[in-house]
């Protein structure tokens, strides 16, 4: 199947000499697949909905390259994933995998784990890595790297109608992949090669994520008033009264 040649994007930044970066494609293509499988993987935990195969690779197409869709549109291009034969295949094809062999890898709960955050990384590492190569600056980048990290997962989440694990506690995704995003820019403007700059990402992101699930770490969750500590319900109370008397 021919491919659309992989273009030479020139990165220009502030503060940092311009450089020379590309995504290979087969890079590319190990993200989609790695991201369709744990996709299909996620579906095939939901027994009472009877997925077909169809719905199996809908769902891991989804997962594989919503991510970099949603990276392209941002940055303005035409998704990559449409400039391409081979992504679309490689992405259906993963998905059925992941469904074949999920009985394996469920009885390897950690796989599941490790797997989602790996790609995590590097969809996170792809996603900051061509941001800067478009030339935006550093925290647009950085941005645009986490939505690329946890897009594929939410839009996954929307298909199955289930609740959107990147803004429920306990999920870690969004701060695992801006930890290793931001890692990637930093070393980016230390003129760090992109490469080493990129694997760094993978490598924090993943460990970040699997802590997170080993741990249960969390950010602390939305509050109601009444559930604080009673001496900032009094400080807030008295500053509401403090202000209407200075009104």
């Amino acid at each position: 199947m021919p491919s659309a040649p992989t273009p030479t994007v020139s990165v220009v930044s502030l503060g940092v000499p311009s450089t020379s970066f590309f995504i290979p494609l087969w890079l590319d293509l190990t993200a989609v697949a790695i991201g369709a499988v744990q996709g299909a993987m996620f579906a095939g935990r939901f027994t009472d909905r009877r997925f077909d195969l169809l719905g199996i690779a809908l769902i891991g197409v989804t997962v594989g390259l919503g991510g970099g869709l949603l990276r392209d549109i941002l940055l303005g291009g035409v998704p990559a994933a449409l400039q391409s034969n081979w992504y679309l295949p490689v992405c259906a094809g993963a998905a059925l995998l992941g469904m074949l062999l999920q009985s394996l890898f469920n009885r390897l709960g950690p796989f599941i784990i490790a797997l989602d955050a790996v790609t995590i990384g590097l969809f996170g590492a792809l996603g900051t890595s061509k941001a800067l190569a478009a030339g935006l600056p550093e925290i647009p980048a950085l941005f645009v790297g986490v939505i690329t990290a946890v897009g594929g997962s939410a839009l996954r989440d929307m298909m199955l109608n289930v609740p959107i694990a990147v803004m429920h506690v306990g999920s870690f995704y969004a701060v695992a992949a801006g930890v290793g995003s931001g890692l990637l820019v930093v070393l980016f403007l230390l003129q760090v090669p992109i490469t080493v700059a990129g694997i760094a990402c993978v490598v924090v992101t993943t460990v970040i994520r699997i802590l997170a699930a080993r741990y249960g770490w969390s950010l602390p969750q939305q509050r109601a008033i009444g559930s604080w500590p009673r001496w900032r319900r009094d400080n807030i109370v008295a500053f509401r009264r403090h202000r209407g008397r200075g009104a």
